[in-house]
């Protein structure tokens, strides 16, 4: 409790003492007034002298009396006074003992608190040293973990780097192995196509001859049955041949130049005369019938004009070779060849188109934009032997992974990763 407060309870209590005393006051006052009424109505009929010389002692008697109770009442209202303002100090006492021991109570509950946020800063300090060193940490992990990262792609590089070249190598040694020990073999391959070939040339204008002169003979007769006896007479002719040969009495050389002419021998004589008249005579490396693949006419193009042949057997009229049935590419070792198959739907008939290419640059223009059917095979040569086709609008590898070393159908192909 306030002085101020305690002063108006005092000042109150003193208000309240002096009104109650004035009330006594008056009460007496009356009853003073009251008992003179009462002798004077009782004493009428006394004389004036024993009133007047009476009167003076009952007046000093009654103010002696109101005097002392007026005393009393001073005294009363003092001694409350004094008993409130002594309850109003020990009042305010108690509640000065409260405030301090409040006081007391607030300081040491300020005191924890700051006590409890010293200890929270300290705990919060530990924890962000600890998450600090855990980082610094995880840095470092991670830093040794892209150290690891970088040098396992350096040692993959370096692998990679090494398979290629010993493939390389290997390659180069086989080719010249493979020249060196081939070389006789490939001349002799190259006389017999050349015999062969002559051979075949010679028959196909005897079949003409003969064919002529039996249409002189049989007016209406069909070509067809022309060629049949053709077909027939070689047949027996090359019966006959083998026949002696059995009897000890045939060279091989001689077996070769009297072996029957294809029936597709006319066919590639057109196309070679439709291309030279049109292209010119040395456009083509060569060309001949394939008797391993069902006497199929093949062409064998130059690298620079690979290209405008497979172009002008597509739009030619008089060839009209719309449809890639087939392709793919072979490793000779010494060279890469790219194989085409064509057929024409008007014609009915078909041809093979090939070229040779540098095995250590396998490259070559691609046919997709003339036939969209040339799009995956391409692809498929370009994963697995490395041909690289100029032009073709999504050359990327179709079986394997991108990442893929070496290319497997080469002959030189070794195994990066022997556990797959």
């Amino acid at each position: 409790m306030s002085d101020k407060d305690l002063e108006q309870l005092k000042k109150e209590a003193a208000e309240r003492a002096k009104a109650a005393a004035l009330r006594k006051m008056q009460e007496l006052q009356k009853k003073q007034g009251a008992v003179s009424n009462e002798g004077a109505d009782a004493n009428e009929a006394s004389s004036a002298q024993v009133t007047a010389n009476e009167a003076p002692e009952t007046t000093a008697s009654s103010d002696a009396a109101n005097a002392e109770d007026l005393k009393d009442a001073k005294a009363k209202a003092a001694a409350a006074a004094k008993a409130k303002a002594a309850a109003l100090a020990k009042a305010k006492a108690a509640q000065s003992e409260g405030e301090k021991a409040e006081s007391e109570g607030e300081d040491d509950k300020a005191k924890a608190l700051a006590d409890a946020k010293a200890k929270a800063a300290a705990a919060a300090k530990a924890k962000a040293a600890a998450l600090a060193k855990a980082k610094a940490a995880q840095s470092e992990g991670e830093k040794a973990e892209s150290e690891g990262e970088d040098d396992k792609a350096k040692a993959l590089a370096a692998a990679k780097a090494k398979a290629a070249a010993a493939a390389k190598a290997k390659a180069a040694a086989a080719a010249k192995a493979k020249a060196a020990a081939g070389q006789a073999t490939e001349a002799e391959g190259d006389d017999a196509k050349a015999k062969a070939i002559a051979a075949a040339k010679a028959k196909a204008a005897a079949a003409a001859k003969a064919k002529a002169a039996a249409a002189g003979k049989t007016a209406g007769a069909d070509g067809d049955d022309a060629k049949a006896k053709a077909i027939a007479a070689a047949k027996a002719k090359a019966a006959a041949l083998a026949k002696a040969k059995a009897g000890g009495g045939a060279a091989d050389a001689g077996a070769e130049s009297a072996e029957a002419p294809s029936p597709n021998q006319p066919y590639l004589d057109k196309y070679m005369k439709v291309i030279k008249d049109h292209l010119g005579e040395d456009v083509l490396e060569d060309a001949y019938i394939n008797r391993l693949s069902k006497d199929v006419p093949t062409l064998v193009a130059k690298p620079e004009t690979y290209y405008k042949i497979a172009e002008f057997l597509k739009y030619n009229e008089q060839l009209g070779f719309d449809y890639l049935s087939e392709h793919h590419g072979t490793d000779f070792v010494t060279h890469m060849e790219v194989y085409n198959h064509l057929y024409s739907y008007k014609n009915r008939q078909s041809v093979a188109l090939k070229v040779k290419i540098d095995r250590d640059n396998p490259e070559i223009d691609s046919l997709t934009p003339l036939w969209a059917g040339a799009d995956w095979p391409e692809r498929e040569s370009y994963d697995l032997l490395g041909i690289k086709y100029k032009n073709h609008p999504n050359l990327k590898r179709i079986m394997l992974a991108d990442d893929w070393v070496g290319h497997p159908l080469r002959k030189d192909y070794e195994q990066y990763d022997v556990e797959v």
